[in-house]
């Protein structure tokens, strides 16, 4: 992969839910223009899979992973203090978690809002908070939200109560750290075709009606590839994005009808 001269060189960022899909997409396009990643998620062997194939795409070290869950409430220490030791620095953090469950908002239960609350909503939270006081001027932390921050999606009813609550938060903690020069943003993707996607398409039934019917409703008339979302997420995460902050960013392929 070829870097694409962000000014990334040396700097150090933490990344959750990036053993693979978007957030390892995002960590190719970090290492291959110089910087330094600290990658997790819940699955143990695939972090450490993720962390080869990085190293390997580098040919030095440049990746370093930690299995947890962003539900605990002792992750996001434990992945700051990752970066320090292992990298000496942290530069910012690109903070996803896997998607909740299929479910219209009406059918889902009171024990699926209290989990989904607690990973997608509150670690999510709880990781910003953690990280954005170590931050200095030109430090950075992006939420990755969905397309369901402005236009509700069928069936996902958990999505579409919590991650327009995020983007309220990304505007909130944006004022608050602007003044330091840290800067704060959200990133919407649509139809990536990611595993989560390939499930949601297999959970209707009839997987290749649902990713055709997909398509036809995108004006580029195809899925995403990973990569495009990566570039995006790396190019906001950088220096070269200095200037923006607070907003939420569509890598939609013009899914997205609002203005």
């Amino acid at each position: 992969m070829v870097g694409m001269n962000l000014e990334l060189d040396g700097r150090v960022y933490v990344l959750t839910g990036a053993s693979r899909g978007l957030g390892f997409a995002t960590a190719q396009c970090l290492v291959a223009d110089g910087a330094r990643v600290i990658v997790s998620s819940r699955d143990t062997a695939r972090v450490d899979a993720a962390v080869g194939a990085l190293n390997t795409q580098a040919g030095e070290e440049r990746a370093a992973g930690i299995s947890a869950d962003l539900s605990d409430s002792s992750t996001p220490q434990l992945l700051l203090d990752s970066a320090l030791s292992r990298f000496g620095r942290i530069d910012g953090a690109l903070l996803s978690v896997g998607g909740p469950p299929r479910t219209t908002a009406a059918q889902a239960t009171d024990d699926q809002w209290r989990e989904a609350f607690e990973t997608l909503f509150l670690g999510s939270v709880r990781a910003a908070r953690t990280v954005l006081p170590c931050l200095g001027d030109g430090g950075v932390v992006g939420f990755v939200l969905s397309t369901s921050v402005r236009a509700p999606l069928a069936g996902l009813g958990l999505s579409n109560g919590l991650r327009p609550g995020l983007a309220g938060v990304v505007k909130d903690m944006a004022d608050e750290y602007g003044p330091r020069g840290v800067r704060v943003f959200g990133i919407l993707p649509h139809r990536i075709l990611t595993d989560r996607n390939r499930e949601l398409f297999a959970a209707t039934g009839d997987a290749a009606a649902a990713q055709a019917e997909a398509e036809a409703s995108i004006p580029l008339r195809r899925l995403g590839d990973p990569v495009e979302f990566g570039r995006v997420a790396a190019f906001l995460l950088s220096p070269a994005a200095s200037y923006l902050t607070g907003l939420s960013v569509p890598v939609d392929g013009g899914a997205l009808r609002a203005i």
